[in-house]
């Protein structure tokens, strides 16, 4: 997985994505980071981003079966 940070005046972005498929670039999540104190992305944006890789991982299995 790879992650995208931007500033902008509104504050700082962040995209994370997966090049691992050869069929697609899944951006898996992208969201605004709130937090004033440090850089460490919060626990539930992770979480978040896990539960969506798996099911990305689901979908390309699922789709190279059925080829």
């Amino acid at each position: 997985m790879l992650e995208i940070t931007s500033d902008f005046r509104s504050g700082t972005f962040r995209a994370v994505y997966t090049v691992k498929f050869p069929r697609a670039i899944y951006v898996l999540h992208v969201f605004q980071k709130k937090s004033k104190r440090g850089i460490a992305t919060p626990k539930a944006e992770i979480d978040l981003v896990k539960r969506r890789l798996a099911q990305v991982v689901k979908l390309e299995a699922d789709e190279e079966e059925s080829q």
